[in-house]
């Protein structure tokens, strides 16, 4: 079974079996379908009604010319398209007033599809800033992101905000290739070394790099003794830092051995902390892309949450990318650039957003127009609606 293909095919035969079914989805897409010859047949009917086509005239039965020409009109832009696919697609729509439902079921796929395609991007751009050293990239395709999910927020009928998850998705932690690894291990160890041996190096990068910014957890830890030791205000060589460590219970777990903790006292001590800093932060702001990345596409390939909250989720998963990029724009004196996610309007959401969720939720109270092609089982009584589109 297929629910998004049966879905397509009953929004299309619902529109074949009823011009006037275009109305209530003006809110649908060509490109919400999967299916190519779906995206074809749907642009079509739209542009016959644009046009002006006969068939949307008086209220008899529906002219055979809506069907072919249909098919005619999508046939130039798709192959394989026949009549008799037509005839199959109106046959696979139980009540064509029920179109605004199938509809929102198409649009719902198209969601978790366009979100699955823009967290690929993006954890492209991130592994690929990581090889070359870039952040733009990655941090620019986290904006394009976020404007996606606010855009399809906005579609849906809902307001977009970050909401944590009851269950974080499970994702497999990614391993940085051998080489890159290498490299950032050593410039942490650089950064480290300098730290300890030139005083008040940890003041320059201090109110920015956090320890989490360290792609070596031990890394991390150690300049979380280093901060300590910098905010009580006491002296730091190896000494003082060996002490904090023990402390910290490093020592006594296993965390830190003698020959990481030498290698990194016993380095050249030599360098520019700031620019050591950057160095780390880099690196971390790809790494947390492409974490964000993965979270947002296990939250996509969840078929079972809702595209509220999918959304909301997903944005909430771009969060601490957010908290990066903040504190790499604040040690490069510049401003974030990502405007922040929309918080909602104190007098409600716009009219012409409820307006396209109302109309996704509520059915036609008028007989189904399937009787216009011929006699048929009448529709059962229209329901109030009763879903709550998160």
């Amino acid at each position: 079974m297929n629910p998004l293909l049966d879905a397509e095919q009953a929004v299309l035969g619902a529109v074949l079996l009823d011009p006037g079914q275009l109305s209530p989805l003006e809110w649908l897409a060509p490109d919400h379908f999967y299916r190519p010859v779906h995206r074809a047949l749907f642009a079509a009917l739209r542009k016959l009604r644009d046009e002006g086509h006969p068939a949307l005239e008086g209220e008899g039965p529906v002219p055979l010319s809506w069907v072919t020409d249909a098919v005619d009109e999508a046939g130039l832009h798709v192959r394989g398209l026949t009549a008799s696919y037509a005839h199959i697609l109106v046959s696979a729509c139980p009540r064509s007033a029920h179109a605004p439902v199938y509809g929102r079921m198409v649009l719902e796929g198209a969601i978790h599809r366009t979100v699955t395609q823009h967290a690929i991007r993006l954890h492209q751009e991130a592994r690929t800033g990581a090889l070359r050293g870039e952040v733009d990239g990655a941090l620019r395709y986290a904006d394009v992101l976020a404007g996606v999910l606010t855009d399809l927020a906005r579609r849906w009928g809902t307001e977009p905000r970050p909401v944590a998850p009851a269950t974080p998705p499970a994702i497999a932690p990614s391993a940085l290739p051998p080489a890159q690894a290498d490299r950032v291990g050593e410039d942490e160890e650089f950064l480290l070394s300098l730290l300890v041996e030139r005083p008040g190096a940890v003041g320059e990068v201090v109110d920015w790099l956090r320890p989490g910014d360290f792609a070596d957890p031990v890394h991390g830890q150690l300049y979380r003794c280093l901060g300590a030791l910098h905010h009580r205000g006491e002296p730091i060589d190896r000494i003082t830092l060996l002490w904090e460590a023990q402390r910290r219970g490093l020592l006594a777990d296993g965390t830190l051995s003698d020959d990481r903790f030498a290698a990194i006292c016993d380095g050249v001590g030599a360098g520019d902390a700031e620019w050591l800093g950057t160095q780390v932060m880099r690196s971390s702001i790809t790494r947390t892309a492409a974490a964000s990345a993965r979270a947002v596409r296990a939250l996509a390939e969840h078929e079972a949450l809702a595209p509220g909250q999918l959304i909301n989720h997903a944005l909430h998963a771009l969060g601490p990318l957010d908290e990066v990029r903040a504190r790499w724009e604040s040690a490069h004196g510049r401003p974030a650039s990502r405007a922040s996610t929309p918080t909602p309007s104190p007098s409600g959401p716009p009219p012409a957003r409820v307006h396209a969720a109302l109309t996704r939720s509520t059915r036609r109270a008028a007989p189904s127009p399937a009787e216009r092609l011929g006699p048929g089982p009448s529709p059962p009584a229209a329901r109030p609606p009763s879903r709550n589109h998160g």
